[in-house]
Order: structure tokens, then C-alpha cells, then sequence
């Protein structure tokens, strides 16, 4: 059930709705619009009946939900959802105006590794930092991250040079400590369907980056930001980073038409991995223009100072000077679709 309220409702009018759907053993959720706040409902077993509500001030209309993934669906809230990164004051915007654009290595491996990462992103204009401190792997032999040393080690980044952290929380029982120091908790491709994990991250004050997984359908991915949001966490970031398919050509498959389905469907931002989307350093930069031209929300690329000798995912990770060049090309495309970067007129006109 959707309570859409009028949009001359009052806070007090949007209180007293959400107090009758508790009063029922359900749970509200409040979305503000932009020119109205909408109510999803979860917990009832069954359907509910309208006039349980329409006759409430400030209610326009109560309505069923059709889709199984009520609070992520745009029949919930027709506005593009804007997320809030970092600090009230200051911090970033994920799904505005401005296309946001995650930088840095797979992996943490060394306050000099990290810190020349940073260093060379944020001067080509990447606002976040992406860096695991937690690391799974396939394999249980391969580097599986500093822990909480790369954690601290991000914490200094990000006074040093103002970016903003997304690191990657691995279960429930480790997600207490990366909130310590993450501003975005990621769950990656292979715990998309954690439910113990999205239910942990959903009951967290910070943004979650979900990656969509290796084998995951459309309906399957959404519903698994249906158990964040479910729980209270309405900063969901989406993530396509390519599916498993019959090709052997890359890594993956970047399915990028997920895109304008998500965009349908949803009101959360969606962004993409064109690094772990082909697993080839040279297809990084053309998917990156495909991505934005198609309507990505922005971008999250690996960036190594050193990537052929990186110790997780070296040959898909750009060198600093491409990722340069890829900000050039992206800013160019953005411009057609009425989208910035980081970098201002004059200073892609210097780099042309």
C-alpha cells in the first residue's frame, strides 16, 4: 500500500498517518518529494484497504503497490533520489547534477600506495576514493586485504585530501568496525544476496553502494535494496559491475541496458563499474563513455600508480594519467546530457 499525501500536507498530517499504520502493527516509510511526501507500508501480510486512510487530512489517495520491491519502485517516489555523502555540511551528492566519480585501487596495500592513489584522483577530479581494506577473494590464497591497518590508512586519506571513502564491509560482524571509517558501506557482488548483511547495513546511518551480482536478474537486484531500505536505510547507491555470461572476451559482461530499466523502475541512483564490468584495462574507458552516455549516475574505476604489479586486480585497473584521460571524454559526454563533472568549462577546454 502507497498513502500519497496531498501537497499541502503537514508534517502533523504525515505524523498522524504514520502513527495509524503503526497502530496497526505495520511500518511507515516516509519519502519526501519534491512536491509531495509518500508512504510505503511494510509488514502487512496481505492488502490493506484504502479507506483505512483516504480519510485521514492531508491524504490525496492510498493506492496498492504492484511491484514486489515497494520502497525502491518509483510508484513509491516518482523523484530521482538524491544521496547525501559524508558530512551534513560539505560532503557529495550521489544522483545530482553532478556525476559522481569513485576512484582508486581494488585494494589497500600501503600508506604509499594509497596515499599516491589519492593524490593523483583527486587532482583529475574523483571526489570519493574506493579502496578495500576487506578483501574476499576467489581464491583463499590471494591477498585478502590490510583489515583494519587499511582502514586507518583510508581515515588519513581522507583528511589529507578531503575525499570521501567507500570501502567495503564483508558480513554483519565486520560492519561495525568499517562504519568507524567509511562514508559509503559497500556490499559487493558476491554478497548481494547476504540478507544478514543487507539487513546490518540497512539499520546503518551511512550510504550503501550495492554491486548487482555475478548472476543477478534485474528483479533480484532491487529486491536486494528492497532488504536495505526495508530496514530504515533509505541511502541505497546502486551499482551494475557486469554479469556472468557465455562470453570470454572480458571479464564480465557490462550489461549497461540495466541502466535505463533501473532508471524505470527505481528512484535510486545507479552508477557503474567498468573496471570489474570487463576486467581489460583497455575496455575501462570506452564502457565509461557508453555508461554516462546511456545515464549513469557516475562511475566507480580502479586506479593504480603501479597496476602491473598491484596485488588484486592490477590488469583492469587504469594508470593515473588514463584516468585523467577518461574525466576528459566523460566530461565531454556529460555536457550533451546536461550533466557536469568535477572539472569546469575552462579547464576541459585547457585539457582539449
Amino acid at each position: 500500500m502507497l498513502i500519497v499525501m496531498k501537497p499541502v500536507a503537514t508534517e502533523g498530517d504525515v505524523a498522524r498517518v504514520c502513527r495509524k499504520i503503526e497502530s496497526m502493527g505495520y511500518r511507515p516509510h516516509p519519502m519526501p518529494g519534491a512536491q509531495r511526501t509518500a508512504i510505503g507500508i511494510t509488514g502487512n501480510p496481505g492488502p490493506l484497504e484504502p479507506a483505512e486512510f483516504e480519510t485521514l487530512p492531508g491524504v490525496a489517495e492510498a493506492i496498492p503497490v504492484s511491484k514486489p520491491y515497494k520502497l525502491v519502485s518509483r510508484e513509491l517516489k516518482i523523484d530521482d533520489s538524491v544521496i547525501h555523502v559524508g558530512p551534513e555540511t560539505g560532503g557529495f551528492d550521489i544522483g545530482g547534477q553532478e556525476l559522481a566519480m569513485i576512484a582508486g585501487p581494488c585494494a589497500v596495500e600501503s600508506r604509499e600506495q594509497i596515499f599516491a592513489a589519492a593524490e593523483s584522483v583527486c587532482r583529475s577530479g574523483a571526489r570519493l576514493l574506493r579502496g578495500g581494506a576487506f578483501k574476499p577473494r576467489t581464491s583463499p590464497y590471494a591477498f585478502q586485504g590490510l583489515g583494519e591497518e587499511g582502514l586507518k590508512l583510508l581515515a588519513e586519506v581522507r583528511r589529507e585530501f578531503g575525499l570521501l571513502i567507500v570501502t567495503e564491509t564483508i558480513d554483519p560482524e565486520n560492519c561495525d568496525l568499517v562504519e568507524q571509517y567509511a562514508d559509503v558501506l559497500q556490499v559487493g557482488a558476491r554478497n548481494m544476496q547476504n540478507f544478514s548483511l543487507l539487513k546490518r547495513v540497512g539499520r546503518s546511518k551511512k550510504p550503501v553502494l550495492l554491486k548487482r551480482g555475478l548472476s543477478a536478474t534485474l528483479e533480484e537486484f532491487l529486491m536486494a535494496a528492497e532488504y536495505v531500505l526495508a530496514e530504515g536505510n533509505y541511502n541505497v547507491i546502486l551499482c551494475e559491475r557486469g554479469v556472468r555470461t557465455f562470453a570470454d572476451h572480458t571479464r564480465n559482461t557490462l550489461d549497461l541496458s540495466v541502466i535505463p530499466a533501473v532508471k524505470s523502475l527505481s528512484h535510486l541512483p545507479i552508477l557503474v563499474d567498468p573496471s570489474h564490468g570487463t576486467g581489460r584495462r583497455d575496455k575501462v574507458i570506452p564502457m565509461a563513455r557508453a555508461a554516462v552516455a546511456v545515464g549513469a549516475d557516475g562511475l566507480i574505476v580502479e586506479v593504480h600508480p603501479n597496476a602491473d604489479h598491484a596485488r588484486s586486480d592490477g590488469y583492469q585497473s587504469l594508470y593515473p594519467d588514463q584516468f585523467r584521460e577518461l574525466m576528459r571524454e566523460v566530461t565531454s559526454i556529460a555536457a550533451v546530457l546536461g550533466r557536469t563533472t568535477a572539472w569546469s568549462p575552462a579547464e576541459l577546454a585547457a585539457q582539449n
